[in-house]
């Protein structure tokens, strides 16, 4: 049974819980003394955990992706939670609950499907329809679709996740959309729905989130395109130009070449996707690194690696408050605070420095100093 979640870890915490082994790299320290780092992970979240003593005894009793006991001490290394692990032992699956391990959507399923339906009886272009219902009318697809997750690291990193961000970045097109007439909802609607794909494929989820041999050699993008044409080789008649601009919007969607794109944007709904991809998948980044400090103090969260900053969330103070007062003990009848007598957490102001500057990213900045003609002719990136 599993006695304590990565998302309640606190420094100094003497921890003896289960885990699963996200990844185990073994390596050299300077003084050739081996050892050995963890990915361990549970529903909340992940954590790093490095073993320093009995590393070749302990590396002997584990694999990646299997299930472990771990006793360790918990420390804060570079604003990061860390666990320093002193025993570890492996665990067998039939143990465990599976459902303590790997997070899920927030979102409930049957709604998401239910919306998936009703969005694609909105659309009035017969080959799209048709097009998309060779994908979503296969249970054996569809179950995949709507188990993977959207990413391995980056943002919506869950079972679900790949739905709950279609359907996000599909109501972000219907509205830009509705705003501007010129773009084709239509073709919009297929790319939000279609644009990672292929991460049914590029990514394992059954136990770890990780790469496949196919999306490591292949990637989603490739792998999306090929699914495409394979459908539209089945559909008599489908429109070459139209399924060469909605491979498009697949080839494009991560706005630039060295974002992992094949080409660039080169029509109105590539440029639209671009954003609205980027826009949703940053949403969920930076509000699940605000969800993952419910107990800090500060209106600052942790420092964030990959934007390179730290976000400003206002604690709720009143909460905070209650799980801070020292009320005494009153059987017969609750003891009211003093107004004023509340315990108030001293608020850390943000330092100011390189970690203000912008989030970087968008089309913008991505064209800034590049040839802005559009219509001249890696470590995977989770970019969505």
């Amino acid at each position: 049974m599993k006695q304590i979640y990565v998302d309640q870890i606190r420094e100094r915490d003497q921890i003896d819980t289960l885990f699963l082994v996200r990844d185990k790299i073994m390596a050299m320290a300077k003084n050739g003394k081996p050892y050995m780092t963890l990915k361990l992970m549970d529903r909340t979240g992940e954590v790093e955990a490095r073993v320093w003593d009995r590393v070749d005894e302990f590396s002997r009793l584990f694999e990646r992706d299997d299930f472990v006991r771990v006793s360790a001490k918990a420390n804060v290394y570079m604003g990061k939670m860390q666990i320093v692990v002193q025993n570890v032992q492996r665990v067998a699956e039939e143990s465990v609950d599976l459902g303590d391990f790997l997070p899920v959507s927030g979102r409930d399923p049957q709604q998401m499907q239910a919306e998936l339906q009703q969005l694609l009886g909105t659309l009035n272009d017969p080959w799209l329809a048709q097009l998309l219902r060779a994908f979503f009318d296969d249970a054996d697809f569809f179950k995949r679709y709507s188990q993977a997750p959207a990413a391995k690291a980056m943002h919506h990193v869950f079972l679900g996740g790949l739905l709950e961000h279609s359907l996000a970045v599909a109501a972000l097109a219907s509205d830009v959309a509705a705003r501007y007439p010129q773009a084709d909802r239509n073709l919009l609607i297929a790319g939000a729905l279609l644009h990672d794909v292929g991460k049914v494929a590029e990514l394992s989820y059954e136990r770890s989130f990780n790469y496949t041999d196919e999306g490591k050699l292949l990637g989603h993008i490739m792998i999306g395109v090929e699914m495409i044409e394979e459908q539209i080789r089945k559909i008599d008649g489908f429109p070459p130009m139209l399924g060469t601009l909605l491979k498009h919007l697949l080839l494009s969607h991560h706005g630039q070449y060295e974002y992992g794109s094949p080409k660039r944007p080169k029509t109105l709904e590539a440029v639209i996707l671009n954003f609205i991809d980027d826009l949703d998948s940053k949403i969920n980044g930076i509000q699940t690194h605000i969800d993952r400090q419910p107990d800090r103090e500060s209106d600052w969260t942790n420092y964030h690696r990959l934007y390179d900053r730290y976000f400003y969330s206002p604690v709720d103070r009143d909460t905070l408050d209650m799980a801070d007062a020292d009320v005494p003990d009153a059987p017969d009848a609750p003891v009211a605070l003093q107004p004023g007598a509340e315990k108030r957490p001293k608020r850390t102001e943000p330092t100011r420095g390189k970690h203000d500057a912008p989030l970087g990213f968008t089309l913008a900045e991505q064209l800034k100093g590049k040839n802005l003609d559009l219509f001249s002719t890696t470590d995977d990136k989770d970019k969505s």
